[in-house]
């Protein structure tokens, strides 16, 4: 089964949490920062959102940096996802 994103929105996969800081610090679960980079598995079409056309400027394989709290998580074959509109990404880290 695959997810296909429709309209504005992307399919991305956090990266995995940072579990020690620079300095060799272990960090428990709960005290880990939830991670803003991710990587972008599908992107929808774009088309007209709210009576504007939008362009979609993300592409597979891109990494990209999140709004901390934004997006609906999904779950599909033990793999966590996120789906967010466009407008959530902030940036694409080059």
């Amino acid at each position: 089964m695959t997810i296909k994103p429709l309209l504005d929105r992307v399919l991305i996969k956090m990266t995995e949490a940072e579990e020690t800081t620079k300095s060799g610090i272990i960090l428990t679960a709960q005290a880990a920062e939830k991670p803003q980079i991710a990587e972008v598995i599908a992107v929808g079409p774009g088309g007209v959102v709210d009576g504007k056309e939008v362009e979609m400027h993300v592409k597979v394989g891109d990494k990209v940096i999140t709004s901390k709290y934004g997006g609906t998580e999904v779950k599909l074959d033990g793999e966590e996802y996120l789906i967010v509109r466009q407008s959530d990404i902030l940036a694409v880290v080059e």
